[in-house]
């Protein structure tokens, strides 16, 4: 039996990987621990607001990837962030459009959390899904966090070499807390959002200015600084509420309704690695995403490119 290319996580490196490997006729399966896809390109809905909760726009600056974001644009999955004077591209209507419509026709397994991945005597990868069947696969291709990925395969008793490992290791991620915030009125914030480079808040966006929603409630996305989120990560929300409010006080503009928060755990990486991906042909095994492409969806796009062209030239077997 031909097992598939599993594809563990689907954020935009993974949905990117598994639809590169898909177009080349490879037997590729995602397989994504949430309900949802996209990863920090992410939608929340409250009540009847919308917020984009977690990446808020993307840059294309390498030729490689402005080529794929112009046919992003041509099918209209994305637009111009409307009044920005920057080329910053949001999705249509939301963030998670673009994943929306990678995810189309690929064979994709949600809420499949995958605890630990183990090598088989026949040289095949065992993984181990949470409340689910044993899934074999000929190869294993992780797109998530690499913190994550490096746990299951120690769950599973995976030990990498020596060369590869403490390359690996060394990718930490910062956190992020995003406070979701519904008003009762217009806010004061600018259309194009408020980018700050000191105190406890680095982002504001009025989700509604954005065009993320018509004729709803008001909806402002905060989210906070690398470093306020890792002092504060285990606060309850009211807590973090009440210390992050205040100092945005002057952009809100009208009473606040209410605040949902989201902790993005894997915000963006401290440090990356210094190739674009890492593929272990001996192994069946291979990593990408903004761990080494680069903190932003540009760069995650660019490793997922970079794995699925390094992994398509190693054809799967027949066994």
């Amino acid at each position: 039996m031909n097992h598939p290319t599993v594809v563990i996580g689907a954020g935009i490196a993974g949905l990117l990987l598994a639809r590169g490997l898909a177009a080349l006729g490879v037997n590729v399966v995602g397989v994504e621990k949430s309900r949802g896809f996209g990863g920090r390109m992410a939608t929340k809905r409250v009540g009847e607001a919308s917020f984009d909760s977690g990446a808020q726009f993307f840059t294309a600056r390498e030729p490689d990837f402005a080529a794929v974001v112009a046919g992003w644009q041509q099918q209209g999955w994305i637009n111009n962030w409307p009044a920005s004077p920057h080329r910053r591209w949001v999705g249509c209507p939301s963030m998670t459009a673009v994943p929306k419509a990678l995810a189309e026709g690929l064979t994709l397994l949600r809420e499949h959390k995958v605890t630990a991945a183990r090598r088989t005597a026949s040289g095949h990868w065992e993984l181990e899904i949470e409340n689910q069947p044993l899934l074999l696969a000929e190869r294993v291709l992780f797109s998530c966090p690499v913190p994550q990925a490096l746990a299951v395969l120690a769950a599973g008793g995976v030990r990498l070499p020596e060369s590869v490992a403490p390359g690996l290791e060394a990718i930490s991620y910062h956190p992020c807390l995003a406070l979701l915030v519904v008003l009762a009125g217009p806010s004061a914030v600018p259309a194009d959002g408020v980018a700050l480079s000191e105190g406890p808040v680095r982002w504001l966006a009025d989700n509604v200015k954005k065009g993320l929603t018509q004729n709803s409630p008001a909806a402002v996305t905060i989210h906070a600084s690398a470093e306020f989120s890792a002092a504060n990560y285990a606060l309850p929300e009211a807590e973090i509420a009440a210390l992050l409010l205040p100092q945005v006080e002057r952009w809100l503009g009208a009473a606040v309704v209410s605040t949902t928060l989201h902790r993005w755990k894997f915000s963006e990486p401290k440090t990356t690695h210094p190739e674009r991906c890492v593929w272990l042909p001996e192994l069946g095994l291979g990593f990408a995403g903004d761990g080494f492409g680069g903190p932003k969806i540009e760069g995650a796009a660019m490793s997922a490119l970079a794995l699925a062209q390094v992994v398509a030239q190693h054809p799967q077997s027949a066994s």
